[in-house]
């Protein structure tokens, strides 16, 4: 039914009432349509729940500007979830006596109609307010108590001039108190609405993808860690570390074998071929170390501050233990074969996928164990290989599990399909997912894509834009040199919370197997490719140190940490992208810091410093260009026509800005501005 005052198109909300995504500390936006007949006015609030079903002081939602007929009466506001698990919301609208009042006051008084009787209105409202006051523990009671007996005065006190008593009622004073302290009546609720916030990591995180066999193994790869934590990342990520299947085995750049040759023995093979007759999923490549070496891997990688993260990849090599204790869990063609992966014109003849329809319930059980096997040995993070070539309610069924127990554990979704699974992947509980960031290279489509995962899909999924990864190799990269690499990197961390890097990228390693191909030559996939990091860091050919301060600039700006801030402006040149981010101005967060410290000389609370970062980009690798950018003060929390300071904190350079400003930016020297907002005194 509608409520008294109705309340309509609450967001986020997911169908079938699932929770949308929130994380610890991240500022989310709620918004909804809210409405009334005639002309009193009305008032609207975001009330938390937290996971104790505690309802939390109300955030109050502020009127959004339309911009067409399905925005308006829309209002909205920021709300912040304080500690892991499931949260709700709900929105409450009301009459608001108090607005009604103001307004009929400024009006009519000013006009010399029902002045006394307005007045008397007045007076009674604000003993209400005062009725509330006296119910409140707040350290600033006292305060707002002698402003309200200021106004109650300027209420009865008809010797006095009728504007003088005006003014008293209008002041910043006033106006603030009886804006934090309304008077509520015909309270309409709708909700509550489901939220799940997770761990932070869920939200912000920076990868580094690391092959231990190319460095001599787990004990090798665990050497080179201090590297990786050196570069400020804060999760590596493994590719399958399990025993390799021997049948079939692919070669150099996916080589296969006729039937009935053997294969030679510097073929490693693919690490996504799993098992053989050493062992499957839950077991450890003999060639890359033993379990010991791997609880030694993550023991080092705690001890520098980072996670690690496991490749969960559900398919089998011939060889695999399941294939002979479980034949029901593959697809047995009609020449009685089991079928071998496939993406035509991709052939997988080293892998099995698993039929989840065969045995369900044998295939869940075994899957749980092999996660719970892994996150015994300390891994709380789960790189999930091509989640959407499984069944959906396979995922919801093991997400659900594991959160029930260990809510803290990650996955993410290396789902790179349509939109509607890449969604809904999403929807029913991985925390991350990899996305089509890698194939966005032109302004309007970055512009747009921006758009998208910061704002229209950010209650169903969270992106991590990687920039390259084993089996992509942007043509971007290809052909762009160094400079290229330096945008991507760029735009993937400050356009993204959670961003990741592949092995090498440091090394501006950009040759592909043939033209045309997104396949690295001499992938790593199929052959040990050892790197000699060191001389590439003397002789000063490493992109390490710009990626160090680019997590430098991360750790520093939360701006940078969180997702739904993000906001798009305009440049004159198609090849110039700038974006902002700026930390959320939290009412909740405002009154707190207001009651805490002390006051201006207008009595209102001082707001929060917001954090605001702006990222200008050059998206040609091999050219200069220039142009105009033209901001959105509002957006960067200044006012309208101001002028203000930017540093640079690539390069150290500082300017004044203001509403328009020009840039120049060379690839060979600099693609791009990475800046910090201060305020000119």
């Amino acid at each position: 039914m509608v409520g008294r005052i109705p309340v309509t198109g609450v967001v986020p909300v997911l169908e079938d009432g699932r929770p949308v995504k929130a994380a610890v500390g991240e500022p989310f936006p709620v918004g909804a349509t809210v409405f009334r007949e005639g002309h009193d006015r009305l008032g609207a609030e975001v009330v938390l729940i937290d996971p104790a079903g505690r309802r939390r002081p109300p955030v109050r939602m502020e009127p959004v500007p339309a911009v067409d007929r399905h925005t308006v009466d829309r209002y909205a506001a920021w709300v912040v979830p304080d500690s892991p698990g499931d949260w709700s919301f709900e929105v409450h609208a009301w009459s608001h006596p108090i607005a009604t009042w103001q307004h009929a006051a400024g009006v009519k008084i000013r006009a010399d109609i029902d002045t006394e009787l307005m007045f008397r209105e007045g007076e009674v409202l604000l003993r209400r307010v005062a009725d509330g006051l006296d119910r409140l523990d707040r350290p600033d009671r006292r305060t707002d108590s002698d402003t309200l007996d200021a106004a109650l005065a300027a209420c009865v006190d008809d010797g006095r001039p009728v504007m003088a008593r005006l003014a008293v009622l209008e002041s910043p004073e006033v106006v603030d108190l009886l804006r934090r302290h309304p008077v509520r009546e015909l309270v309409t609720v709708a909700g509550p609405f489901p939220a799940y916030a997770d761990r932070p990591r869920a939200l912000c995180s920076s990868w580094y993808e690391l092959f231990p066999r190319s460095e001599g193994g787990l004990a090798g790869a665990t050497e080179r860690l201090d590297a990786i934590a050196t570069m400020g990342f804060d999760v590596v990520y493994l590719p399958p570390i399990h025993p390799i299947g021997e049948i079939n085995r692919k070669g150099p750049n996916n080589t296969v074998l006729p039937d009935g040759q053997t294969t030679p023995p510097d073929w490693p093979g693919s690490p996504w071929a799993i098992g053989s007759r050493y062992g499957g999923h839950d077991a450890v490549a003999p060639e890359l170390g033993t379990i010991a070496d791997f609880d030694r891997f993550v023991a080092r990688a705690g001890e520098l501050g980072m996670e690690v993260a496991l490749d969960l990849a559900l398919q089998c090599a011939p060889d695999h233990p399941w294939v002979a204790e479980h034949p029901e869990w593959f697809t047995t063609r009609v020449d009685g074969s089991i079928a071998y992966a496939e993406n035509p014109p991709k052939k997988y003849q080293d892998i099995y996928p698993l039929n989840f329809d065969n045995d369900p319930e044998g295939i869940r059980a075994e899957v749980l164990r092999v996660v719970r096997h892994w996150m015994a040995h300390g891994v709380r993070i789960f790189r999930v290989d091509n989640p959407h070539t499984k069944p959906v309610d396979f995922w919801e069924w093991l997400l659900g599990e594991i959160r029930a127990t260990d809510p803290d554990v990650l996955f993410l979704a290396e789902a790179f399909t349509k939109p509607p699974m890449l969604q809904t992947l999403g929807a029913i509980g991985f925390h991350q997912s990899y996305t089509y960031f890698t194939w966005r290279t032109e302004k309007t489509e970055i512009e747009d894509y921006l758009r998208e995962v910061s704002q229209e899909s950010a209650h169903r999924i969270r992106p991590n834009f990687f920039v390259n990864t084993p089996d992509i190799l942007h043509e971007f990269l290809q052909h762009g040199g160094p400079p290229a690499f330096k945008i991507r990197a760029v735009l993937a961390a400050t356009g993204s919370p959670s961003w990741g890097v592949y092995s090498g990228y440091e090394l501006f390693e950009h040759v592909a197997v043939r033209p045309g191909s997104e396949e690295y030559l001499d992938s790593e996939k199929y052959q040990v490719r050892p790197r000699d990091w060191a001389t590439a860091e003397a002789a000063g050919e490493s992109l390490a140190p710009y990626l160090t301060r680019l997590n430098e600039l991360r750790r520093q700006h939360p701006a940078l940490r969180l997702l739904r801030n993000l906001t798009v402006h305009p440049t004159d040149n198609d090849h110039l992208l700038c974006f902002s981010k700026a930390t959320p101005l939290v009412e909740e967060l405002a009154r707190d810091q207001g009651s805490q410290g002390s006051r201006d000389g207008a009595g209102a609370p001082p707001r929060p410093t917001a954090d605001v970062v702006i990222v200008v980009v050059n998206l040609d690798p091999h050219q200069p260009q220039e142009g105009t950018v033209h901001l959105d003060l509002t957006a960067l929390r200044l006012p309208e026509g101001a002028s203000y300071r930017v540093r640079d904190e690539l390069t150290g350079q500082e300017w004044t800005w203001g509403a328009e400003s020009w840039v120049r930016l060379d690839p060979a020297i600099e693609p791009a501005h990475v800046l910090t907002v201060r305020t000119l005194p």
